[in-house]
């Protein structure tokens, strides 16, 4: 709640300045949109093996900037290409154990005491987004509709467990390195749903728990708030 709590305090700042920033400019044909984004989603996992479940919270971060490109003389239809940053966690019942001979796989059952459990990862995104606005120079309020692609790179990925017997965690070289997906936003002023859908899946090829390979994909729907 502390990280969602600064998100907005941040949002709330950058919005009320930029707003200021278009008030004072004169008619502008060679205006720009949407500039930097915040978002925060919640995180599900398509295709789970028998038994795995979700639990607690599974939530996801993201923030960066992107270069409006126009592609039409109003400005309302353009590309946007950028670069940022994402944290994802998955909490559910999929647990990992680091062992000599490499990463295990188990599900834990109603008799496994433990408070919490996840697989948190860290990336650095890269979205290519097709834009449509009704925007104009002087009006900051307007629907937007924009889809596109995302790319990522997983730097670091920890897998870690909470229960009475202690903490345990270490950092889980069998997820992806590089993910991609559809993103999808639609809304108005504000607030914006947001959407992606993994095409690959989240973890590597030959990954399996009780005998059933692991090949789910995440999936990541929440609010966006773009920023001029």
């Amino acid at each position: 709640m502390k990280v969602c709590s600064v998100l907005v305090i941040i949002f709330m700042f950058f919005n009320a300045n930029g707003q200021t920033k278009v008030d004072s400019l004169s008619v502008d044909e060679n205006f720009l949109e949407d500039q930097f984004y915040l978002g925060i989603t919640y995180n599900f996992l398509v295709n789970q093996p028998n038994d795995v479940s979700q639990r607690n919270l599974s939530y996801g971060l993201q923030a960066g900037v992107i270069k409006d490109i126009p592609l039409s003389k109003d400005r309302k239809v353009a590309l946007g290409v950028g670069l940022g940053y994402a944290l994802n966690t998955y909490y559910s019942n999929l647990k990992a154990t680091e062992g000599a001979s490499g990463i295990s796989y188990s599900v834990l059952g109603g008799d496994d005491d433990y408070t919490r459990n996840k697989l948190e990862s860290h990336l650095i995104e890269m979205p290519l987004e097709f834009r449509w606005r009704n925007a104009t120079v002087d009006n900051y309020k307007f629907w937007r509709i924009y889809t596109g692609f995302k790319l990522g790179y997983v730097f670091s990925t920890r897998s870690k467990i909470v229960s009475d017997l202690g903490d345990a965690s270490f950092y889980n070289t069998d997820s992806q390195k590089f993910v991609y997906g559809l993103t999808f936003s639609l809304g108005y002023n504000t607030f914006n749903l947001h959407a992606y859908y993994g095409f690959n899946d989240l973890f590597k090829d030959g990954i399996s728990v009780n005998g059933e390979a692991i090949v789910v994909k995440p999936l990541r729907i929440g609010l966006i708030f773009y920023i001029l």
